[in-house]
């Protein structure tokens, strides 16, 4: 059963790789577009990434027309609105850790019979109303939401074309700045992440993957997406720390599952 979910998880990664690859890197529009453009475009342009855009724009002339200041609000609010499942997530996440322990003993009792094992490990999940799945569902539902928002900064022309401290949001950055805070933020997010999964070793070889992913991505990505990975890092940073880093040193309890 252990290992059926392991191989679940890893293909659930995968797959939500290839559509975050296939709908914001390779998109079919890789240049920047007008407002009108997105309006008129395609069904996931047209109806999706053009309601995020118009709110970028909306957010930049509240600030003078900072698009940099827009991004971060928009960040803000999107994490924000989504922490419930961040909050389901953490909480399927503990449950599992919890149980841990009896699903340890349960494969040492039954390693000669993997029927029976697999039999006494469900038997424990239905007891304690555990779905070991459960963690992926929220991530599942966040997908589209984070790639709206990064389509609608990388297709908006109005971004492309702002200043913003030392930036031209539309090309990269020139001194490197943005790709190294960018793997350093998605590093330091990812250790809290780790130091709380130490039940899940191929998780954690996968989260450390995410930094040097993001670096090499943003050298050559508009300065616009690696601003917005940081903002969005920090706030995960920010989240983690009460979720995780509070949470153990005050010697809580593991959360239970809902």
């Amino acid at each position: 059963m252990l290992s059926r979910i392991s191989k679940r998880t890893w293909f659930t990664f995968f797959a939500l790789a290839a559509v975050m690859l296939l709908l914001s890197g390779c998109s079919s529009t890789t240049h920047p577009v007008s407002m009108d453009q997105l309006a008129n475009g395609n069904f996931w342009q047209r109806n999706v990434v053009y309601y995020f855009s118009l709110t970028l724009e909306n957010f930049a002339k509240w600030f003078g027309g900072e698009y940099g200041i827009a991004i971060l609000l928009m960040v803000v609010i999107v994490r924000t609105i989504i922490l419930p499942l961040t909050l389901k997530q953490y909480r399927s996440s503990k449950a599992m850790q919890a149980l841990q322990p009896e699903l340890a003993k349960i494969k040492e009792k039954n390693k000669d019979n993997p029927q029976k094992q697999q039999e006494e490990t469900m038997k424990l999940f239905q007891q304690h109303k555990v779905n070991p799945l459960a963690g992926c569902l929220p991530l599942l539902v966040q997908m589209p939401i984070f790639i709206a928002l990064y389509n609608s900064i990388y297709m908006n022309e109005n971004i492309r074309e702002h200043t913003f401290l030392w930036l031209q949001l539309g090309e990269k950055d020139p001194y490197y700045v943005l790709p190294v805070l960018a793997a350093i933020t998605t590093f330091v997010q990812s250790k809290m992440m780790q130091s709380q999964q130490k039940a899940m070793p191929a998780m954690q070889g996968i989260m450390m993957i995410f930094p040097v992913l993001i670096f090499v991505m943003a050298l050559s990505f508009p300065a616009a997406l690696p601003l917005y990975w940081i903002f969005s890092n920090i706030y995960t940073i920010v989240q983690n720390y009460f979720l995780y880093v509070r949470t153990s040193t005050k010697g809580k309890e593991s959360v239970p599952a809902k």
